[in-house]
């Protein structure tokens, strides 16, 4: 199959793209600059010039395509509006570009525009109000494409996708801890994250091109809840410093950001047990725990 990617050269997507590639696919990748076209061509697949606002370079790459996946999302999270129609934008022009053609429509979302404080599943309904709400209208306009003539989907990716190089929450709390000289949790740190590592969220990405169904929602999750508590408790034996608990108000301050002290806080496990029986995928790599203890994680500065 010929697969047209986008957000293929970012932190998880060249993982997608080599796991694709080695599966025998061909892949061509959406490119914004000269070291991303590099690094798709380093992983055996083709750029294609273009960026999220250049809407005919997404509509060709789609024409040209027997299915897409998109990953890309960007844009200033001081303004999630933007951040909002944008993806909605792209995914509409990818879409269109697929109608009536039974093509596989794969489209990226997060775990965290689930309801806060209970387990949910892939069946439940997203919050609007909550911490992702502003992904919820690129998943709606990617699934209404099922009615169209096309194969979409929804992966909603855990808020850890961990492996090497990861800079993103969790590298973020690493950094935070080295700063500070303390591995920081809010309140009881009892709330729960989703973590899946990055090699097993490539073969469910593979798996969703292949053979998910039309209207599917699917969630990259291979630990349902790991609690803050613990993720701090291992940074801090890892780095050889203290841990302490943080009201709300104070993580404020520490985190360097509300927002970030409200993400740190929420208590958001999901389930992920109806992707992997429908789709058949057994995540097998490194607990995130695992992955902090023995991998990468405490080696360099993430803010240096």
């Amino acid at each position: 199959m010929h697969v047209f990617v986008t957000g293929g050269s970012g932190l998880t997507g060249p993982t997608v793209v080599a796991e694709l590639v080695a599966a025998g696919h061909i892949v061509t990748g959406l490119a914004r600059s000269d070291s991303a076209a590099a690094r798709l061509e380093s992983l055996g697949a083709t750029p294609h010039r273009g960026s999220l606002d250049d809407l005919d370079s997404l509509r060709s790459g789609a024409e040209a395509a027997d299915g897409v996946l998109h990953m890309a999302f960007g844009g200033d999270f001081a303004d999630p509006d933007d951040m909002m129609r944008r993806d909605r934008t792209a995914i509409e022009t990818l879409g269109q570009a697929l109608e009536r053609s039974d093509k596989p429509f794969v489209s990226t979302s997060g775990t965290l525009v689930m309801p806060a404080g209970r387990e949910t599943t892939e069946k439940d309904e997203p919050d609007p109000a909550g911490v992702a709400g502003f992904r919820i209208p690129g998943e709606k306009a990617c699934l209404g494409f099922a009615a169209r003539g096309v194969r979409a989907s929804v992966v909603r990716l855990a808020p850890t996708v961990h492996g090497e190089g990861d800079h993103g929450f969790i590298g973020m709390l690493v950094a935070t801890a080295r700063m500070t000289g303390v591995s920081a949790y809010i309140g009881d740190g009892a709330n729960r994250w989703p973590a899946v590592h990055r090699l097993d969220a490539a073969i469910l990405f593979r798996l969703a091109v292949e053979k998910a169904p039309a209207g599917s929602v699917l969630h990259g999750v291979a630990e349902s809840g790991v609690t803050l508590k613990s993720i701090a408790e291992t940074i801090a034996r890892g780095l050889d410093l203290p841990t302490v608990s943080l009201t709300q108000e104070e993580a404020a301050a520490h985190f360097a950001s509300p927002f970030m002290a409200t993400v740190y806080g929420i208590d958001a496990p999901v389930s992920g047990a109806y992707t992997q029986e429908s789709l058949d995928w057994s995540p097998t790599h490194p607990t995130l725990l695992d992955d902090l203890e023995h991998g990468d994680y405490l080696a360099y500065d993430y803010l240096a």
